[in-house]
């Protein structure tokens, strides 16, 4: 039987990106900044924030920010959207309570070390001291629907440590893999500095 938040929002909670709302846990009221290149993912998790959070999502090019403004237009959810090049993000400090990186199979396998440090650090300094980010790896398009392709240099960077080491060298913690299914893996860290141990 559905609850009576499902029945209010009217949201499907079984399309393909249910697993990534799941494990992204946003709340009602959160303030949310998203990074990457789902926006049908972005639309949901704007969705779960509601009217009275905020959703904010970066992107790198005017094409991309058409695309997340259609989709939460589609999805009838409010949305800000920031442009600016990865790895830097055009955001205060201290913004957000939740930072979502749709990782994909290549947004942080195709950056550089330094690429990739800078962009970790930039959502360190986003989020307020007890805030969290939660990265979304994998979804590797299918090969003819049926099998899903590697992208180059994910497993070499996951070889040296993947997300959860660049979320520690970042300054998070604890970090910890939530789960690692249906061809994605769920890291989560959390900035502590200030916090009483």
């Amino acid at each position: 039987m559905s609850s009576f938040r499902d029945f209010l929002f009217d949201r499907d909670r079984s399309g393909p990106h249910a697993l990534a709302v799941a494990m992204t846990a946003v709340r009602m009221g959160e303030r949310q900044l998203l990074v990457g290149d789902d926006v049908e993912l972005f639309a949901q998790l704007a969705a779960e924030a509601g009217l009275t959070g905020r959703s904010c999502a970066v992107v790198g090019s005017e094409a991309a920010a058409a695309r997340v403004e259609a989709a939460a237009a589609s999805g009838g959810v409010l949305m800000d959207v920031e442009r600016g090049a990865l790895p830097t993000l055009p955001v205060g400090d201290g913004e957000f309570d939740v930072a979502v990186l749709d990782a994909g199979p290549t947004l942080l396998s195709g950056l550089d070390a330094t690429g990739r440090a800078n962009l970790l650090r930039s959502v360190h300094r986003a989020l307020r001291v007890g805030g969290r980010v939660v990265i979304v790896e994998g979804q590797a398009p299918k090969f003819f629907g049926l099998v899903r392709t590697r992208p180059a240099g994910l497993d070499a960077f996951r070889a040296e440590g993947g997300s959860a080491k660049l979320l520690e060298a970042a300054g998070f913690h604890p970090v910890r893999i939530l789960a690692d299914r249906e061809g994605q893996r769920f890291t989560e860290g959390l900035k502590t500095q200030g916090l009483e141990p």
